[in-house]
């Protein structure tokens, strides 16, 4: 026993010690975030007039490509895409990742380029729907751990890879295409949605809040030889999209990789499903049984389990309410999602209402019903889809303070609330966001609603990929055409003097 406990005791002050090195390794990237998380004085332009209107490589650019413009009209050239992805998904029942891969791939499909995916089979999914005759999918059963099955996919990879013209890119969401087989193909790009030194956060966030007679969990003392396996094997992909600001940073200063190879590419949502449209959300309301009399409504989507931060959501809302009993009429709760934390909700009273899973349609009538959209994540990964939602439905937001969200979504408080991952900071935000007030937070949608269509657009993000697409398959050849450089881009007015501080 003895021994165990030593034994316990070392490898935990092993990883306080590696962590220690990992958080020395990112100071440059937490100050980074720090001062852009704040706004930034504009710098005097005039000093660099060598950066005004000038063409830059675009795979040396160092922000996000969704700053950039790309022309509309049709591809000047038409590619062969290859997509591996673990699921493909099914109406409501879709993650980011695979939401993502879904928005991405079927607008390229209608761009007129040729799609051929490689993912799992299921039976709730029909692959028969797509109209598109450029659109290939080729199934395998998963392995038992669901994955797609590495070495049947690719020899059907290696079929159609041979036949006829040879695809222009493999597109891997994570890492549904193993870097076994992606070493040393130059075409290759993986879009990252989560990374192993992103969850170490969270898994330090989940042992803080979990009682004193829970266990630790062992993912915390597994965690840093998987960010350590990764450093390692990231490389072996020929280039990568890292769909935040924050992770493009990490994968440049933690993960060492070169940063030519290194592109943020921000996610982006159907700018004509998530609009704002007062009407829908008064519709909504209605049909919940929400009633005129409300102060203001609150809301969260996505799966209600507790890393995606419900229990602290759930107390927070527990003790504001009994404080101050008026708050059970005047402020309403809709809750979009399934999991093992609905039932609790609807404990805490008939103002707060569990909708149950929404597909996209009805989704953008509840993001209009709201005042204000919360995500009480305790994860720290990626760029959630459902802020994204909100801002474009001109919802003021709050959300986890996580470099992901606060470097790319809530830059500052003009568009909306950020709180600590505690049950005190929270409740303190929420009190804050009451107290404000619908003129307040309306102000604060419409800021934000204006960035989305800035920066978060479908539209934006197929162009940004598109280009970056075309420029992968244009290092492909030997020899360039002078008229088109897909690799080069013109810097759009006004750009430096807005972004020159990344």
């Amino acid at each position: 026993m003895a021994k165990d406990q030593t034994f316990t005791f070392f490898n935990f002050h092993y990883l306080c010690y590696s962590l220690f090195t990992l958080s020395t390794l990112s100071s440059i990237s937490f100050l980074y975030w720090s001062h852009c998380s704040k706004p930034c004085e504009k710098p005097d332009i005039t000093s660099i007039p060598s950066l005004q209107n000038q063409s830059i490589n675009l795979l040396s650019f160092p922000s996000a490509w969704n700053h950039l413009q790309f022309p509309p009209n049709t591809p000047p050239k038409l590619l062969k895409i290859a997509l591996f992805v673990k699921r493909w998904p099914h109406q409501n029942l879709v993650g980011g990742l695979e939401r993502h891969a879904l928005t991405l791939h079927l607008s390229l499909a209608r761009r007129g380029h040729e799609l051929h995916i490689f993912t799992t089979s299921s039976s709730n999914i029909s692959y028969t729907t797509y109209p598109k005759t450029n659109i290939s999918f080729h199934l395998f059963q998963p392995s038992p751990g669901g994955y797609l099955d590495q070495a049947k996919a690719w020899e059907q990879f290696q079929i159609h890879n041979s036949s006829g013209k040879p695809f222009d890119v493999i597109h891997t969401e994570s890492v549904s295409l193993r870097y076994t087989r992606a070493r040393k193909i130059p075409n290759v790009v993986v879009s990252w949605h989560g990374i192993a030194y992103e969850t170490i956060h969270s898994d330090i966030v989940q042992d803080l809040l979990r009682s004193p007679e829970d266990p630790r969990l062992p993912t915390l003392m597994e965690r840093l030889p998987k960010v350590i396996e990764e450093v390692k094997f990231f490389p072996n992909y020929a280039h990568h999209v890292a769909t935040s600001d924050h992770v493009g940073d990490v994968l440049k200063r933690i993960y060492m990789i070169p940063d030519e190879r290194v592109h943020i590419i921000l996610n982006g949502i159907d700018e004509d499903i998530y609009t704002s449209n007062p009407k829908r959300g008064h519709d909504f309301k209605v049909k919940f049984g929400v009633p005129e009399h409300e102060t203001l409504v609150i809301g969260m989507a996505g799966r209600l389990v507790k890393d995606k931060g419900h229990p602290i959501m759930y107390q927070a809302l527990k003790e504001i309410f009994t404080e101050k009993a008026t708050y059970m009429k005047s402020v309403f709760v809709l809750i979009a999602g399934e999991g093992p934390w609905a039932h609790r909700y609807r404990d805490l009273g008939s103002n707060v209402i569990i909708l149950g899973a929404l597909d996209q349609t009805q989704l953008a009538g509840f993001y209009n019903s709201l005042d204000v959209f919360v995500n009480p994540t305790l994860r720290a990964q990626g760029l959630d889809h459902t802020l994204l939602e909100a801002m474009m439905s001109g919802v003021t937001v709050m959300g986890t303070r996580f470099a992901s969200i606060t470097g790319s979504l809530i830059v500052g408080p003009e568009i909306g609330y950020t709180f600590l991952p505690t049950v005190a900071s929270l409740k303190k935000a929420l009190n804050r966001v009451i107290r404000d007030g619908r003129d307040v937070l309306s102000r604060k949608g419409e800021v934000g609603r204006q960035r989305a269509m800035k920066l978060f657009t479908a539209t934006k993000m197929v162009a940004a990929y598109e280009r970056l697409f075309l420029c992968m398959s244009e290092d492909l050849v030997s020899e360039v055409s002078e008229s088109v450089d897909y690799c080069r881009c013109q810097l759009p007015s006004g750009y430096i003097g807005q972004t020159i501080g990344f």
